[in-house]
C-alpha cells in the first residue's frame, strides 16, 4: 500500500485525487490541512483545452476526527480558462457527488455521521 492509498482511508478519495496538500498545521487540539487544486485538470475535463489562471478563495469545511484532534481542511480550487472559447471554467469541487453537506461547513461523511449518533 502507497501513502496515496493510506490517505484515502483518512480524506475523502476526491481530495486526494485531484489536490495537494501544501501546508500542515498541528496543535494539540487541531489539525490544519491546506490543499491546492492540482495544476492539471480533472480527466473529465480532458477534452476541453484548459489553462490555469489563478485560485478562488479558500474554502475551509470540517472532518472527522483523527487521534482526538478537530480536522479543518482548507481547500483552494483553481480557477481555469478555456484556451479555445476564453470562458472561466470552474471545476466541481466533487465531480458526481457532494463533498460538503448541505447546509453545513463539513464533509458529507461526518454529518452523516454526527446526525447518526444524534438519534
Amino acid at each position: 500500500m502507497d501513502s496515496v492509498e493510506l490517505l484515502k482511508f483518512m480524506l475523502p478519495d476526491f481530495l486526494v485525487d485531484n489536490f495537494e496538500i501544501v501546508s500542515a498545521l498541528n496543535s494539540e487540539e487541531h489539525l490544519h490541512l491546506y490543499f491546492e487544486e492540482k495544476s492539471k485538470s480533472p480527466k473529465e475535463f480532458d477534452s476541453l483545452e484548459l489553462v490555469s489562471k489563478g485560485f478562488l478563495d479558500e474554502i475551509t469545511i470540517q472532518d472527522f476526527p483523527l487521534r482526538g484532534k478537530f480536522v479543518y481542511l482548507h481547500i483552494k480550487r483553481r480557477r481555469w480558462t478555456n484556451k479555445t472559447n476564453g470562458e472561466i471554467v470552474i471545476v466541481p469541487i466533487a465531480i458526481g457527488r457532494q463533498l460538503v453537506a448541505k447546509g453545513t461547513r463539513m464533509t458529507q461523511e461526518f454529518a452523516a455521521f454526527l446526525k447518526e449518533t444524534s438519534r
